[in-house]
Parts: C-alpha cells; sequence; structure tokens
C-alpha cells in the first residue's frame, strides 16, 4: 500500500512536502520536484529549512496554526500554498504538510483510497487543504472518499455517499465515475447537476491505475452555477439600462432665452420626422437632455432608446458592441453571438453621444448603416436590416476634423441632416435663474431640504461666472450651495456659494482675452483647460473620493474617470 501511495501523491499536479515533528521531509512529490527545481532525492532526509529557504512549515510545527491561500514567490512562478499541521489520534502535533500549485486550472488527483494508520492523518490533510469537491469511488463504483468542499457544494452528507453506489450523487447528468470505470480514460468538461440542490457543476474525472490495473476513479468537480446566476444578473442588467425608455420631455428643458427656445423648436420638428439628428454643443449643455426629448415626442416613443458613449469604449470593443457579433468571431465571444446596440434599439432611437471620437474604421461601418439600413456583425457575412432612429451629438468641430482627415465628409453630411445648436450657459444667462430654481427642486427632493429661493446678491454671482461647464457646472454649484445651508435656512445665500471666480481672463473666456492669446488657442482647448481645473477643484474638496466628487459634479463614476484619465489627473 506504501507503494500504491507513493504513486498517488506522484500523480497529482499539486506540490506536497511533508515533515515530521522534527521538521524532517518525508514527502517531496514529482510536483514539488517540478515547481520548486529541487530533486526528492536530495531533499528528503534533510532539515525542511536548509531545502526550503523561506519555508513557513517550522512555524507550523510550533504553532499548530493553519495557513490557508498564501502567496509564496519561488523565483521564476508564484504559487499559492496552504500549510497545516498533521495530528494523531490524541491530537498531538507529529509533522506538518504543505500543499501548493501554480495554476489555478482542475488539479486531477489519481488517489488510492487507503485505511492505514499511518499515512490516515497526512491524506485527511491534503483532502481539506484542497479547494476543488473531490470524490473518490473503488473499481466497483461505490463511493469510497468525499472531503469538506464535496459536501459543502453537493449538500449531501458523508453518510449518504459513502458506501453507495456513483451515481448516488447525479441530479441530471451521467455519473463521470461509471464512464471512467467503462472506458478507463479521463473525462473532461461535463456539464452535471448535483445533489439535492441540482447544483450545477463541471466534473472532471481520471482513473486510478497502480501498476497498470485500474482501482478506482477520482473525479473533480467545479461549482458554476454562482457564476451562471450572476453572469446571467449582469446581462440582465444591461439590458435593462440599455432598454430603459428616455426618461426626459421638452418639459424638462429648462429656459425662455431666444436661444434656447430656438433649439426646442427645432427639436420638436425633427422629432416628427425619421431624419438622422445631430446636436452640437459644448460639454454640459444639455445634449443627452434633447436626445431623449425627441425619442418621447417622436413615433418611436414606445421603441427602445439605447444610448452609447463612443468615447467611453475601446475601438475593438465599440465595434462589437455596436454591430455585434457572430459566434466565435473572436476569442472569448459568446456561444450563439451577440446582439449589438442597433439590433437592440430596432424600432427606436440609438443616441450616440461624443461621435465624434470614433476611429475611421468604424466610421465606415455607421456610414452604411445610414446609408443601406443593414448591419454586419463582427465575424459575419450575412446583412441584418434595421429600422433605427440616430441621434447623434458631439462637442467637437467635425468641420475641422474632416478637413485634418479625422472625420469622414461622406459621414459627416449623411449625419448633419438636421444640425441644432445648444446654446453654451454663458449666452443664456437670463435663464440661469430659472435653472436655480429647477436645480432646487431636485435637490430638495434628493437631499430632503426645503430650499426655495436664491437671493439676489448670489444670483448677480452666479451671473458674473461665465459657466465653461455650463448647465452641468450649474448643477454642480447648487447642490453644493445646498449641502453648505443649515437645515433651518432656505434662502441660498452668497455665503453658501462654493467659491467660482468671477470671469476673467485668467479662468474662463471673456471679452477681454488678448488677441495674442486668441490666436494661440481654440475655444475648445480653452474650455477643457477650465474643466480640468474643476474637476481638479472638485477632486481635491472631497480628498479625491471618486463617488463624492462624481455626485458632486453631477457625472458617473465612470464620466468622472474617463476625463481623469483624459486630462490626465492623477493624485
Amino acid at each position: 500500500m506504501r507503494r500504491e501511495l507513493e504513486v498517488i501523491l506522484n500523480s497529482t499536479h499539486d506540490g506536497m512536502i511533508a515533515v515530521d515533528k522534527k521538521g524532517i521531509i518525508t514527502l517531496f512529490n514529482k510536483a514539488a520536484e517540478r515547481l520548486t527545481g529541487i530533486k526528492a532525492n536530495y531533499a528528503l532526509g534533510k532539515p525542511v529549512k536548509e531545502v526550503i529557504i523561506n519555508t513557513r512549515l517550522m512555524y507550523i510545527l510550533e504553532t499548530g496554526d493553519f495557513e490557508l491561500n498564501r502567496q509564496q514567490d519561488l523565483g521564476n512562478i508564484k504559487i499559492i500554498t496552504n500549510r497545516m499541521p498533521v495530528k494523531d489520534k490524541d491530537g498531538n502535533i507529529i509533522g506538518a504538510v504543505a500543499v501548493f500549485r501554480d495554476i489555478t486550472d482542475v488539479i486531477e488527483l489519481a488517489e488510492e483510497i487507503t485505511n492505514l494508520k499511518e499515512v490516515q492523518s497526512l491524506l485527511e490533510a491534503i483532502f481539506h487543504a484542497t479547494q476543488d469537491a473531490i470524490s473518490v469511488v473503488d473499481c466497483k463504483g461505490m463511493g469510497v472518499l468525499v472531503n469538506p468542499a464535496y459536501v459543502k457544494l453537493t449538500g449531501l452528507r458523508e453518510k449518504d455517499v459513502i458506501g453507495k453506489p456513483a451515481t448516488v450523487d447525479i441530479a441530471e447528468g451521467e455519473s463521470i465515475h461509471m464512464k471512467v470505470l467503462e472506458t478507463k480514460k479521463p473525462v473532461k468538461n461535463a456539464r452535471l447537476k448535483v445533489g439535492p440542490n441540482r447544483k450545477e457543476v463541471i466534473a472532471e474525472a481520471a482513473p486510478i491505475m497502480v501498476d497498470g490495473e485500474l482501482r478506482g476513479s477520482v473525479g473533480v468537480l467545479h461549482d458554476v452555477s454562482e457564476i451562471i446566476k450572476l453572469t446571467n444578473e449582469l446581462k440582465e442588467a444591461k439590458e435593462i439600462i440599455r432598454k430603459l425608455e428616455a426618461k426626459y420631455t421638452f418639459d424638462d428643458i429648462v429656459g425662455n432665452n431666444e436661444l434656447i427656445r430656438s433649439a426646442i423648436e427645432r427639436a420638436k420638428k425633427a422629432a416628427e420626422t425619421p431624419a438622422t439628428v445631430i446636436l452640437r454643443g459644448e460639454s454640459g449643455t444639455g445634449k443627452e437632455l434633447f436626445a431623449h426629448a425627441i425619442h418621447n415626442a417622436s413615433d418611436r416613443r414606445f421603441g427602445q432608446f439605447v444610448r452609447v458613449n463612443c468615447a467611453a469604449l475601446s475601438e475593438s470593443l465599440l465595434e462589437s458592441e455596436l454591430f455585434g457579433y457572430e459566434e466565435g468571431a473572436f476569442t472569448g465571444a459568446k456561444k450563439g453571438g451577440k446582439k449589438g446596440y442597433f439590433e437592440q434599439a430596432n424600432n427606436g432611437t440609438i443616441f450616440l453621444d461624443e461621435i465624434g471620437e470614433i476611429s475611421i474604421s468604424t466610421q465606415v461601418k455607421l456610414l452604411r448603416v445610414l446609408q443601406e439600413r443593414e448591419i454586419v456583425r463582427v465575424g459575419g457575412t450575412k446583412p441584418i436590416s434595421i429600422n433605427v432612429r440616430i441621434i447623434a451629438a458631439t462637442n467637437m468641430d467635425l468641420e475641422q476634423a474632416v478637413k485634418e482627415g479625422k472625420f469622414r465628409e461622406d459621414l459627416y453630411y449623411r449625419l448633419n441632416v438636421v444640425p441644432i445648436n445648444i446654446p453654451p450657459l454663458r449666452k443664456r444667462k437670463d435663464d440661469i435663474y430659472y435653472l436655480t430654481l429647477n436645480f432646487i427642486k431636485k435637490f430638495n427632493q434628493e437631499y430632503g431640504r426645503s430650499v426655495i429661493d436664491i437671493s439676489d446678491i448670489a444670483l448677480e454671482r452666479l451671473r458674473q461666472h461665465d459657466w465653461p461647464g455650463n448647465v452641468r457646472e450649474l448643477e454642480n454649484v447648487i447642490g453644493r450651495s445646498i449641502i453648505n445651508m443649515k437645515h433651518n435656512e432656505n434662502i441660498i445665500q452668497e455665503k453658501h456659494l462654493p467659491q467660482i471666480e468671477p470671469f476673467t481672463s485668467q479662468n474662463t473666456p471673456n471679452n477681454d482675452i488678448d488677441k495674442k492669446q486668441v490666436e494661440n488657442i481654440t475655444l475648445d482647448e480653452y474650455i477643457s483647460k477650465a474643466e480640468k481645473r474643476f474637476i481638479e477643484d472638485a477632486l481635491n474638496k472631497y480628498g479625491y473620493n471618486k463617488t463624492m466628487t462624481a455626485k458632486a459634479l453631477g457625472i458617473s463614476i465612470r464620466s468622472l474617470y474617463y476625463k481623469m484619465d483624459k486630462y490626465k489627473i492623477r493624485k
């Protein structure tokens, strides 16, 4: 039986080192040789601290503690190791064992089970340390051994399995143990459901061969039910987010200024047609608000509204997300392929935010969609007809981008069917009061406050600023002002306003900018600098707490990270 045990221990992919109570190495299997580069005939019989320089087994012998899932550097590889004491039946420490691995793949343990008292403690320690659920049957297919991980996974107790047929744990599928015993060949990646709770697992099994004789089968189960559940939940969440109906209407767009009213009227007329719309305006002017409103005022309002931030996705990911992909299109492509955003938005509206950021190759495919009203999935050849209303948005100077060869001219004309220019806040300062009242109402609901107005002095302070961040920046300022107020205060005073600099040549564009400065920097570049400075101020105010900063700025965490990466803001 000693020979059989040696065969079993040397056939496992887990490295195993065992020492007696004096720290002398008594076990050094072939996997340990492979992982450490040390030969067993050199290690056996030597003190472990002389063979393994940074060993912790002496500590285990001294303390009797367990050390589980510890990372250790072995030079050219890193391993995850479990160390535990070996005790006799009276609880005395008679040795220690380390079980370690350098990969997370399935570890096939081809072990012959024995009841020899001299190895019982060692086997028990090994089985307790193994993280995968393991079951072993004899050559007749009767259960002889299961480890605690198996009991936890299947919900079956040892007495439910030991001495029972190998099929006792199968709720759905065929027993891999019986197949191994019939064929004497390993079985891999079998999908089964096991135990009373019908846990879904991937199972692998291998024959236990001793001196050419089949002595049984060892199986390893991997729980995939939780992974499947999380994957399905994530998929459902993504679908829900993508399929949410647009939540804003034209009633939500606040303003009486002539420029904003003109943009609203033009958008209302565009909503009555299926024509492609492009929303032009600086960051924070409310382009997405207009996109929602156009969709809700159109005959597609009962269809899906799908928003895509083109700048937030990498080029390769954007293409597969927009147009979908076929099974096997690339490594990691899901079975059966996947619908893209255009297919999801069929009979509805797709909002392509920051359209100016897409690559030339993706522009070519987008042009096909606009011209042919069909898409071809990544890795596919069959055109798929779609009926989608496209609303694009950008704060980029597309005309300049066309001149520089960064944006296709033919795509520009296809998108520019109904251009709607949304004015920046500095060109409609007469709307600041109405916008402020609207934000007060919003934050009263969010913060549980009862603010009713803003003082004339505070309002004048707001009007002195030229708002490089536009309406979004104003929303942020009002939100922070309300946070600065005491609960018994109901009028925003000047003292409540966060620090906002008046409109000067040192911080935001104004009429006092000298000619040389105008010649050396574009408006977009200057606004970008102002936005970067504003984000940095907010991050400093909230101690670089990303969640609080994003909430104060009125943007998502993802947008904050994108902007930090865009402006190379690091702490």
